[in-house]
């Protein structure tokens, strides 16, 4: 059952195997079992590239992503850092400005030893 050119799979998985669309359905509980049984279809699977997920905390999930890397890294929530660390990430990330040189002046230059160059 359930339409959609599915297969019906998702209603079989998520909801009771006869129901109507409208009637309130018992939800079990999402767990690695029910997970698992979910696949992609044909099309998007050539789309999907593997790739290893880390998370902030160190551990890692291997996913399909849509772009093809390698690893991907979760941003890291400067909130739960130490004053001190989060500064010094801020001043690795937002390095300062270069200084204004200030402007060279002919003062200093002795023009006499350019006077060969000068066309006449």
């Amino acid at each position: 059952g359930g339409g959609g050119g599915g297969g019906g799979r998702a209603v079989t998985l998520w909801g009771c195997p006869g129901a109507a669309p409208g009637d309130p359905a018992p939800v079990p509980a999402a767990n690695s079992n029910r997970a698992s049984v979910c696949r992609l279809h044909r099309q998007l699977y050539g789309r999907r590239y593997p790739v290893l997920l880390v998370s902030t905390d160190g551990s890692t999930v291997r996913l399909r992503y849509s772009e093809p890397k390698r690893i991907l890294m979760l941003p890291l929530d400067s909130s739960t850092l130490p004053e001190a660390e989060r500064k010094a990430r801020l001043r690795r990330q937002f390095p300062s400005k270069p200084k204004a040189k200030a402007e060279e002046s002919f003062e200093g230059i002795d023009l006499d030893t350019y006077k060969k160059f000068w066309k006449k």
